[in-house]
């Protein structure tokens, strides 16, 4: 029976969101703004779900954000070439389709913002590993327990509740509070 689910789905998120550490969601924003204002790259990742919405960050930021501010948002996504992905996860493995194309576009000072409901994704922890030792600044998306992404990225937002769905909605919502933000 559907009676009920969407004001109890509502209601779960509404308390997330209420949980959240407002302080790990600004100044995950400020790293993005001054990546931004410093004119470096901006590189999202992530699998499923989480690299929607990897692509989603990167669409409404470089659009919206140059076209609100004038000033260039160098955004790119490591998930939006398929036949890249393809080539090397069939040519070295898939455990480092995100490695492999950082080492070919990764200055150092850049911004490599991981997504991953679980944070434990090995594709994404080895991207990130690699981002630390390569002179970026890194910022993972996490839900659940964090997962081995929490305690490696410099920078956190964690939801901190076992639900994917609700996990995925609120990268979401911080996605809109970034554009939001440096659209200002």
């Amino acid at each position: 029976m559907i009676s009920n689910n969407s004001a109890r789905y509502v209601g779960k998120l509404t308390k997330i969101l209420g949980e959240l550490n407002f302080e790990d969601l600004d100044a995950a924003l400020k790293l993005i703004e001054e990546a931004w204002r410093n004119g470096r790259q901006i590189i999202t990742l992530g699998n499923g779900g989480s690299s929607l919405t990897a692509l989603h960050f990167i669409n409404d930021w470089n659009k919206s954000i140059y076209m609100s501010t004038g000033v260039s948002f160098k955004g790119r996504s490591l998930v939006d070439n398929i036949g890249l992905i393809m080539s090397y996860g069939n040519d070295i493995s898939f455990e480092d389709v995100f490695l492999e194309q950082l080492k070919n576009i990764l200055t150092p000072g850049d911004l490599v913002i991981a997504i991953s409901g679980s944070g434990n994704s090995e594709n994404v922890i080895r991207a990130v590993n690699y981002a630390n030792e390569n002179g970026a600044k890194t910022l993972g998306l996490c839900g659940f327990s964090g997962g081995r992404l929490k305690t490696i990225a410099q920078q956190k937002v964690w939801v901190n509740v076992d639900d994917m769905q609700l996990v995925e909605d609120v990268h979401a919502i911080f996605g809109h509070i970034v554009m939001q933000t440096l659209c200002g």
